[in-house]
């Protein structure tokens, strides 16, 4: 029961972990001392005031957090009462049952061997309560049981691939809110900075052929219009039909395996081309599934990194792209206006000043200094330090500051190419942020500023650009460690894959080698019953041709008489444990009495009861084991 508090300690209350632990460690002490079950007038108050406590957490009963929190609690509480066989049968079952419910909120690779690590005491504690043979410590339960988990792996894995499979869960797991990772809709100054340092995979990208160059591993989440002066937004026209590009150079062919987000926004290579089944692609390009990604999802994705979108500009979306706030950044307008009036209707020109401007002036840093009431103007004459966030916000306002539209995109840029598994690893630390400026004649063109401040985060990665400017630099930063890491992720994606992954759909499809296109469930059922009756024939017939071994007292005759055998004292076929012990006396006289003492306790141990009272097999082993044969010099 302690494994399963530490089990499911990661999502509880740490006040709840701790109460639990106090209560779980009182019985415990309370038990070695000779104490008996708790009285009533205790247990009813606990249960009270456990189920008082989860409803203040957590607004209600039921659901992931709260269901799984009650049931540990209770799980706990019932140590209160455990004089009794049934009550520890009890326990046990109700642990396994907690012990899975981990899985409903992790279903990782690790998550699911402590998970199944957990199995091991509970069966063995089980195991015990059997008696099996007097005097065993509970340790040496667990070679037996994990040989039975060994043997039980086979049933598994052929139910794991045999039993028919919904499309849908059986149950619903509410998502709390609060858990909520991932990327926002929501950009201002300093937003990211939790996901900048965070290492945790976001997406997994394998290619139907060779895979974009670091530049242009760009994957679009949110494209944000609307500007407050503190925080960008998606725009009011979102909704409508994304436009198609005017022209595209060669499309790339991808699958991108997404984390779970608890959001419907599905990051894709720039610039998608379509939608893939089951989301929607709006105007801004922005593709949204139709459910919230609550576990690892996969999509099939299609996009040209070189393209012309938006040749000729809707008037409204024209607009959309130019607003300001009133009174927001009244020196960088005039700088913009500046612009605008030297270089005239040279779009490009403009953008390339303030490039130039981020690159001369302004330094690259996750430590950025806070900003003041007006974020545009003290960053832009202020501090004039930041990452992608503060250089993009910057950037796009002083676009339309100069009359050109423009819009701020997040997502995620570069990633690890993995060339033994050949797929992409894109940790959320890759999560970025750029500009996109719309130039006449050539329609919305992707503008980074970022890569105009520390070029190094475009072409090698995140990892390179905040390398010494605010990153990690201690142990997970080193590159061995790095490399471990990025290597380990191969074991998740394939974990992921094989194991999560694996679906009704792809279940259906099983049999395609045999030549059956679709996979019903009367033939999945039909296959796993004549599996599991030929499984238990052959668990069957191992078990029925095994050597009989007899209990703990034939176990230790077996172990004197070989060492007996290795001084030259063998038994006969037929002869008696009397007469063999007493030859083997007579034979080795410099040991008469250690073995008549033990022919005396075996025969009243075997003979002189229904059954080998446990004090005398103990105490026989003991003696076989202590006992040494010595061979007769003559």
């Amino acid at each position: 029961m302690a494994f399963v508090l530490l089990v499911h300690a990661a999502h509880l209350p740490p006040w709840l972990t701790g109460a639990l632990a106090v209560v779980l460690a009182a019985r415990w002490r309370q038990r070695r001392r000779g104490g008996r079950n708790a009285p009533a007038w205790i247990k009813l108050p606990l249960i009270g005031l456990l189920l008082g406590a989860v409803v203040m957490q957590n607004g209600t009963l039921f659901g992931r957090e709260p269901g799984s929190a009650f049931a540990v609690g209770l799980l706990v509480l019932k140590l209160l009462e455990s004089e009794h066989r049934r009550d520890a049968r009890v326990g046990i079952a109700f642990a396994c049952f907690a012990l899975m419910s981990a899985l409903l909120f992790d279903q990782g690779l690790v998550a699911s061997f402590f998970v199944c690590l957990g199995i091991v005491p509970a069966l063995a504690t089980l195991r015990s309560l059997e008696e099996i043979e007097p005097g065993t410590s509970l340790a040496s339960e667990f070679k037996p049981v994990l040989l039975a988990l060994l043997a039980a792996v086979p049933l598994s894995l052929f139910a794991f691939l045999f039993v028919p499979r919904l499309s849908t869960p059986l149950w619903g797991a509410p998502q709390n809110a609060a858990s909520t990772t991932g990327l926002s809709n929501r950009l201002a100054p300093g937003d990211m900075m939790e996901l900048m340092t965070d290492d945790t995979p976001a997406l997994r990208v394998t290619f139907a052929g060779p895979p974009p160059a670091n530049a242009d591993r760009y994957f679009r989440a949110f494209t944000m219009q609307w500007f407050d002066g503190k925080a960008w937004a998606p725009g009011f026209r979102s909704a409508r039909r994304p436009p198609a590009p005017a022209e595209y150079g060669t499309q790339t062919v991808y699958e991108v395996s997404v984390e779970p987000t608890h959001d419907r926004v599905v990051p894709m290579l720039d610039l998608p081309m379509a939608a893939p089944p089951d989301t929607t692609m709006r105007a801004d390009h922005t593709v949204l599934a139709q459910k919230r990604i609550d576990e690892v999802t996969s999509f099939q994705g299609l996009a040209a990194t070189r393209y012309r979108l938006e040749a000729t500009l809707d008037d409204d979306v024209r607009r959309e792209n130019l607003l300001l706030p009133a009174g927001v950044g009244p020196r960088a307008r005039a700088l913009a206006s500046s612009w605008a009036q030297r270089f005239g209707n040279d779009s490009a020109a403009i953008a390339g000043a303030a490039l130039a401007m981020f690159h001369a002036d302004f330094s690259y840093t996750l430590a950025a200094p806070p900003l003041g009431r007006d974020r545009i103007d003290d960053f832009l004459f202020g501090t004039r330090e930041g990452y992608c966030e503060h250089f993009a916000s910057t950037f796009t306002f002083l676009m339309r500051a100069a009359g050109l539209p423009a819009r701020v995109v997040t997502g995620y840029q570069g990633g690890y190419w993995n060339a033994n598994a050949r797929y992409l690893l894109v940790r959320r630390s890759d999560a970025h942020a750029w500009s996109e400026v719309w130039l006449e004649g050539r329609g919305w063109v992707r503008f980074d500023p970022t890569a105009a401040v520390r070029p190094e985060r475009v072409q090698l990665g995140a990892a390179a650009a905040n390398a010494g400017h605010g990153g990690d630099d201690g142990l997970f930063d080193m590159a061995w460690v790095r490399n471990l890491r990025d290597r380990w992720d191969v074991v998740n994606q394939w974990w992921n894959r094989g194991v999560i992954g694996f679906d009704a759909l792809r279940q259906q499809g099983l049999l395609q080698p045999f030549g059956i296109a679709r996979a019903e469930a009367s033939e999945l059922v039909a296959i796993f019953a004549v599996g599991c009756a030929l499984l238990v024939a052959v668990a069957l017939g191992w078990a029925l041709f095994q050597p009989r071994e007899g209990d703990g007292l034939d176990a230790s005759m077996r172990r004197l008489q070989r060492k007996l055998a290795r001084v030259g004292v063998v038994r006969r076929t037929g002869e008696g444990p009397k007469h063999f012990l007493a030859r083997a006396a007579r034979a080795l006289p410099g040991q008469r009495n250690a073995l008549e003492r033990l022919g005396e306790l075996y025969l009243r141990s075997r003979y002189g009861h229904d059954e080998p009272p446990p004090e005398s097999v103990i105490r026989f082993r003991r003696e076989v084991k202590e006992f040494k044969a010595r061979r007769v010099v003559k």
